[in-house]
């Protein structure tokens, strides 16, 4: 694969649009596992690993892989998530916020879906009795989460630890922070481990 930087955002895509990763994040299914399992498998040799490790900035992947066919409905909740608890974060806020539902589903003590998870009474504030408010699919933001996601589902690019299950914006101080690990600071959010 021939990387060249800079140049327009047109030239960029052009040469990672032959990537095999999108494909493997958005196959249809109602299980969480199978396009978790596909992902992961595609992503741990990529080309956009490759390409990240070579120095693609996270803004040009999320850029590429804002695009595509949609998401599953599992990955669409947590691209809701990132877009509602995190749309004026950076692009490393975002992931990590879309890596926290992945780990709590994944770790046993939570829900065993990303949606569960998200919808979990009491753990998301933008959820109200389990239901979503509105997206704006036009939006720059909704684009945004859409790549971010796409990205922690492959499990392509680096982020918090699977351990970090917690995080709170850095205005409000729960309790429950004070008994757990502080793992980052990323924008606004704090993120924790037990």
């Amino acid at each position: 694969m021939l990387l060249t930087f800079g140049g327009s955002g047109q030239a960029l895509a052009q040469q990672v649009g032959n990537l095999p990763l999108v494909q493997a994040v958005v196959k249809t299914t109602t299980a969480v596992t199978a396009p978790v399992a596909a992902a992961t498998s595609v992503a741990s040799d990529s080309d956009t690993a490759l390409a990240q490790r070579a120095g693609w900035p996270l803004y040009a992947l999320v850029d590429r892989f804002s695009a595509g066919a949609p998401l599953t409905d599992e990955a669409n909740c947590i691209a809701v998530a990132v877009y509602h608890e995190a749309r004026g974060e950076s692009l490393e806020g975002q992931l990590a916020v879309a890596k926290v539902i992945m780990n709590r589903a994944a770790s046993g003590k939570y829900p065993a879906s990303w949606c569960s998870v998200v919808k979990q009474p009491w753990q998301f504030s933008f959820v109200h009795r389990g239901q979503f408010p509105s997206v704006d699919q036009g939006s720059e933001s909704w684009r945004k989460a859409l790549g971010v996601t796409r990205l922690a589902v492959a499990n392509a690019v680096q982020s918090i630890p699977t351990d970090c299950l917690w995080y709170h914006a850095d205005y409000v101080a729960p309790s429950w922070g004070r008994r757990l690990t502080r793992v980052d600071k990323i924008g606004a959010h704090i993120f924790y481990r037990a």
